[in-house]
């Protein structure tokens, strides 16, 4: 049994060493740097750990605080960071396999434009590159390296990606599609100019009418909630008030109830003394205008508008400028900038309240917002109620809470649905919550149980009358319009497409699809633009009808916008093309490379960021 046990011991013990022989292998800091091989080319661990990093701490510098990795892993920033390596190494392998590089002299003028590689004289230094280096963790080699690999990815890119042009005729066809224009006349048929026969539907039309459009007389999913309230306004009278409470928040709220006379000014500031008695000369001479002074200091009115001010916001100023007249110009003013000139634009006199007078404001005020915290007070108890099992009909009887039945949609804004707060807790509630405490914005207490959730259905006839007989009213109206409409356009194509003498018509010229037109069908602009020229056409609208002819096709207008839209949109048309070719080229260079990535030394990577 000894023998045994120390053979099982020896047996654990080269487990273990085999265990730990890897140990370090997929460690930052172990002795295998490979994070994922593509091709010949490879990603390093510490290459991954750097550009994850720097993505770190962009976007935490974009969202102004910090940033974990875990959340970071969320949003899916680590695969984009290991997507983009993974690309940079795939055309690095093809690179190498096509025998592609740069010179070094190539590679020394690219690294001596990299401003952070400059000294004091503005030109490269070798002991600024090297002390940049060194705090970046970087060797000369590697960077030059990384260096070299970046720029001839560079040129291969732009070779791929470059002299790549749509068609001129694309980006002309869109143009013209853009700048094209219409020009076209039409006369609108309003209830006035038809004849309705006064008689009410009758019960035949409208159910007709039911019954064959559905769609219009449909009930939107709908959540019977049962709800209790309690408001601060129901405990008002449970409230003491005492009158030193009262009169503390007067005197709380003096700058309210009582505001001193004030005066609407502007005010001109001048650097010295001198300069603001020669702009006051000028105005009391008629010379100049007190605007014309405001705009050769390079201001507007708006920058001296000081607003309404009490005389003792003037300050030193302020015996000068109450003595003044309404529209009158005073000074020079001494102030806090300098000496100033006074326009008095308006007086408004002073406010005084008492206290008797703002009494009942006051009280009702305190009221309330004891009130409300009386409900906070009380929050609690009923939370532990309603976690007993007390439902809210309980509720309401033992606890003096309101209580109501609501049938809530999503269009629902009535009464309680009015509070967001309300809303969002009907839209969020189901069947399996149990009814719990929260708060209104107004400070009132509620809570609520789904009794039932109502799906889509018809809305039954006797309560949906009302709609019908509206809708019936408003399809009479809509086929008279119609019929007036085409008996015009009858009339307009046998008089060799004239309207008939005495229509009142409107004109528009050179319009574009981007027109719109008040007190016009929507889709008009669409219509007009699909008509030949001297086509006639019937427009429905609401509460009305057009009768439109196409008077001309006009082509784009030679514009300077329009000759900037068309480069603008020949332009976007080639980068799509050349990045479309791009990413082609990117793909196949990738699927030919066969990426490999090592997933436990991303792991690996990862875990030495927390």
């Amino acid at each position: 049994m000894k023998n045994l046990s120390k053979t099982f011991v020896w047996i654990l013990m080269g487990l273990l060493f085999v265990g730990l022989a890897g140990f370090g292998a997929i460690n930052v800091s172990g002795t295998s740097r490979t994070l994922a091989t593509v091709g010949t080319a490879e990603v390093t661990v510490d290459e991954y750990a750097r550009a994850l990093q720097q993505e770190q701490r962009a976007i935490q510098a974009q969202a102004g605080q910090a940033i974990p990795l875990s959340q970071l892993i969320s949003m899916g920033v680590d695969r984009g960071v290991l997507s983009g390596l993974v690309a940079a190494a795939a055309l690095d392998n093809e690179m190498q396999l096509l025998g592609l590089s740069v010179g070094d002299e190539t590679l020394l003028k690219e690294i001596t434009k990299i401003s952070a590689f400059r000294g004091s004289d503005g030109n490269f230094s070798l002991d600024t590159y090297k002390y940049a280096l060194q705090n970046a963790g970087l060797t000369e080699a590697e960077f030059e390296r990384d260096m070299r690999d970046e720029t001839t990815r560079t040129l291969v890119q732009g070779a791929i990606a470059g002299g790549t042009a749509m068609p001129p005729v694309l980006g002309k066809t869109l143009t013209d599609y853009i700048g094209a224009r219409r020009s076209f006349t039409y006369a609108t048929i309003t209830e006035a100019d038809v004849v309705l026969a006064a008689v009410e539907p009758t019960e035949a039309e409208l159910r007709s009418h039911y019954e064959a459009h559905p769609e219009d007389f449909t009930l939107p999913e709908t959540k019977v909630i049962t709800y209790v309230t309690l408001r601060p306004d129901a405990l008002v009278d449970e409230v003491e008030i005492d009158e030193e409470a009262l009169r503390a928040l007067y005197a709380e709220r003096d700058a309210e109830f009582n505001v001193p006379e004030r005066r609407l000014v502007e005010r001109l500031v001048f650097g010295d003394e001198e300069a603001a008695s020669t702009a006051k000369a000028q105005l009391e001479l008629g010379s100049v205008a007190f605007e014309t002074l405001v705009e050769q200091r390079g201001l507007a009115l708006a920058d001296i508008d000081l607003g309404d001010l009490s005389k003792a916001d003037l300050g030193a100023a302020g015996d000068g400028v109450f003595a003044a007249e309404i529209g009158s110009v005073v000074g020079p003013l001494p102030t806090d900038l300098g000496p100033a000139l006074f326009r008095i634009n308006g007086v408004l006199e002073a406010k005084s309240t008492s206290f008797d007078e703002a009494l009942p404001t006051l009280r009702e005020e305190l009221a309330l917002d004891r009130a409300r915290r009386l409900i906070e007070t009380r929050a609690e108890g009923l939370d532990d109620l309603l976690a007993g099992g007390t439902t809210l009909e309980e509720l309401a009887e033992e606890e003096g809470l309101a209580l109501g039945q609501i049938n809530w949609t999503a269009a629902t804004t009535d009464d309680i649905a009015a509070y967001d707060s309300f809303r969002k807790a009907a839209e969020a509630i189901t069947a399996e919550d149990f009814p719990e405490v929260a708060y209104l914005e107004d400070g009132s207490l509620f809570a609520m149980r789904l009794n039932e959730t109502l799906p889509q259905r018809p809305e039954p006839f006797e309560e949906a009358e009302a709609k019908v007989i509206e809708a019936v009213k408003a399809a009479r109206l809509q086929a008279a319009l119609t019929e007036a409409a085409e008996a015009l356009k009858t009339a307009t194509a046998a008089n060799e497409a004239q309207f008939p003498e005495g229509t009142e018509t409107k004109s528009e010229t050179g319009l574009t699809r981007t027109a719109y037109l008040d007190d016009a069908p929507v889709d008009l602009i669409s219509n007009v633009f699909e008509m030949t020229a001297g086509e006639l056409r019937v427009i429905p609208g609401i509460d009305s009808a057009l009768v439109v002819r196409l008077d001309a096709v006009r082509p784009p207008e030679e514009s300077e916008d329009l000759q900037f839209l068309s480069q603008a949109l020949s332009d976007q048309l080639d980068q799509s093309l050349s990045g479309e070719i791009l990413q082609i080229y990117m793909q196949a260079v990738q699927a030919n490379a066969r990426p490999q990535v090592n997933q436990q030394a991303v792991n690996a990577v990862h875990a030495s960021f927390q």
